[in-house]
């Protein structure tokens, strides 16, 4: 869709002194700021304004990038804080029945047909698998993992997954008995 943006990195300060800034990287595809030849910084007013990329290297886990016009550590302070998008129909293309971790935000999600609730938010943690926040009756957190997936429906906006056994309950909140046996210990 026209007008939809997605975020690649953040601008986190400024390296070097030509005008140069460190970015934390919020992309699978690092390797295909090779071939972006703009970005767009999303500003804190809310504003876009487009940048052309000149040059860029890794550096620490994240990007230095070099930017047409911002030349100075002064030019350079201004992206602060901004984030570097790139509409979404130039995302890279992906493997069949592969996702973007942003789609799954909205998608509701089934364990063996029951709905468990929607995802709110997806967190990156130390695992190998993303951390899927939904939220039903309650919020729980199920890992995103390619062995819990049965079917993954973006334009119907449903995730089918066969979890493993209690895992929706292991952040239900103690019952009366519960609590009681737990203040005995």
């Amino acid at each position: 869709m026209e007008g939809e943006f997605v975020t690649l990195a953040r601008v986190v300060k400024t390296q070097g002194r030509k005008g140069e800034v460190a970015a934390e990287l919020h992309t699978d595809f690092p390797e295909k700021f090779a071939e972006r030849k703009r970005l767009f910084a999303l500003q804190k007013d809310g504003a876009r304004r487009e940048l052309k990329l000149e040059d860029h290297w890794p550096h620490k886990g994240g990007m230095v990038l070099k930017f047409e016009g911002v030349e100075s550590i002064n030019d350079a302070e201004a992206l602060i804080g901004c984030e570097l998008q790139i509409p979404k129909a130039e995302r890279a293309e992906l493997e069949p029945g592969a996702a973007y971790i942003s789609d799954l935000v909205g998608v509701r999600v089934f364990d063996r047909g029951r709905e468990v609730g929607e995802i709110r938010d997806v967190q990156f943690g130390s695992g190998e698998a993303p951390t899927l926040v939904v939220q039903g009756e309650k919020e729980v957190l199920v890992p995103y993992a390619e062995a819990f997936i049965r079917g993954l429906d973006l334009s119907g906006k449903r995730l089918e997954m066969e979890l493993p056994e209690g895992l929706l309950e292991l952040d239900a909140p103690l019952s009366a008995e519960e609590k009681g046996r737990q203040q005995e210990d």
